[in-house]
């Protein structure tokens, strides 16, 4: 294992995770003096920092070569954690990671084991379009057999029908894929008439 690779991550983590009395997510490095500012400052610089340490542990999750770290530093955990904070930032970064990691059996076994199908499902009422991306994504690496009867179930063909009919080239393509290659013929003849007769209550995301 490289050692210095993952004591790197580790600090990543560690910094993450550092907590005040009060329970806010607080940064080990940052220099401010947070005593001289005003609370909602020193919430914004909180807030900053817990993004920007997140977006790093996403990032380091596009390299194969970092799986066994992430798993072994429980990032996995984190973020789905992640996914049902207000701060929309942190559910997209969060997101992002976890369908960097899917691609990989072992961290596609371990979301399915930990329950991580109903979050990343949750996420596709988002209004953050990357949030959604990622969430149809990771769902499509996720389906298998085993997993298939919640991944394409009936409220996520609806959505995937009505995510089709988007002006959003990028997001009607994709899930025309997870329709076409991911669903049944009677799966999405199902969703399409119960959608003619009830609202389906997820908004599509923002432009």
């Amino acid at each position: 294992m490289e050692l210095g690779r993952l004591e790197y991550l580790q600090a990543l983590v560690t910094e993450f995770q550092v907590t005040d009395s009060t329970g806010n997510k607080r940064r080990c490095s940052l220099a401010l003096s947070l005593s001289s500012v005003s609370s909602h400052t020193r919430l914004f610089f909180l807030a900053e920092a817990k993004e920007q340490v997140l977006a790093n542990l996403a990032n380091f999750a596009y390299d194969p070569s970092n799986y066994e770290y992430l798993r072994q530093l429980q990032v996995l955990d984190l973020f789905l954690d992640m996914l049902t904070e207000d701060n929309e930032t942190l559910v997209e970064f969060a997101m992002g990671g976890l369908c960097n990691l899917c691609l990989d059996k072992t961290n596609k076994e371990y979301i399915l084991e930990a329950s991580g199908v109903e979050p990343i499902i949750n996420c596709l009422s988002s209004s953050n379009e990357e949030t959604v991306v990622s969430a149809v994504t990771t769902l499509m690496f996720l389906t298998t057999p085993r997993s298939r009867a919640q991944t394409t179930g009936l409220p996520v063909v609806e959505c995937m029908l009505r995510f089709s009919l988007s002006a959003n080239t990028r997001l009607s393509n994709l899930a025309s894929i997870f329709l076409q290659d991911y669903c049944s013929p009677p799966q999405v003849e199902e969703a399409r008439n119960l959608s003619r007769h009830t609202a389906v209550g997820i908004p599509l995301p923002k432009d």
